[in-house]
């Protein structure tokens, strides 16, 4: 697998390539297969993948805070909801929801763990979204996840092989 510190630069150089395997999937690959690959293929992966040991989403994304969440993060950590926005978020894009003032994210600590514990956002939870229903709607979205996870990137690579796509 690709070191975290090297998947930008690895990205870029199959740039061209990835968008056309998105392009080669959006015309030949079956939603419901496509899906099992990309489940299995995460399950596979991320079984012996230390995902504090990278945490490049952390660091160049601002963590995402549902309002819904807020109060919970806010007790969790022991301030008041008013501190918990003051300290750590800013209005998300649009004015909708909440977002961390900085990146990286205001809750990664240096061990790779998250401040915010077991209450971090479904959102984080859930990155890089390889083991979620509709890939085949999303792949856009997943070109830009392989820039940043090497588990995402790997995925991609090993459905290439599987598709048996070649550089074209």
């Amino acid at each position: 697998m690709i070191h975290p510190d090297k998947i930008g630069i690895e990205a870029k150089k199959k740039e061209d390539e990835n968008f056309k395997f998105r392009s080669y999937l959006k015309g030949h690959a079956d939603e419901d297969e496509l899906d099992k690959q990309f489940a299995r293929l995460h399950k596979e992966l991320f079984a012996d993948y230390d995902c504090s040991k990278c945490r490049n989403c952390c660091k160049m994304y601002k963590g995402s805070i549902p309002e819904e969440d807020i109060e919970k993060d806010a007790e969790y950590l022991g301030i008041t909801k008013a501190q918990f926005i003051d300290f750590f978020l800013e209005k998300g894009e649009h004015g909708i929801g909440y977002q961390t003032k900085h990146k990286p994210c205001d809750f990664l600590q240096e061990d790779g763990s998250c401040k915010l514990g077991d209450c971090k956002p479904d959102n984080c939870k859930k990155y890089p979204y390889t083991d979620q229903p509709e890939r085949l709607w999303s792949l856009l979205g997943m070109l830009d996840t392989i820039t940043i996870c090497p588990v995402a990137f790997e995925i991609f690579e090993r459905l290439k092989k599987e598709y048996g796509f070649r550089r074209r």
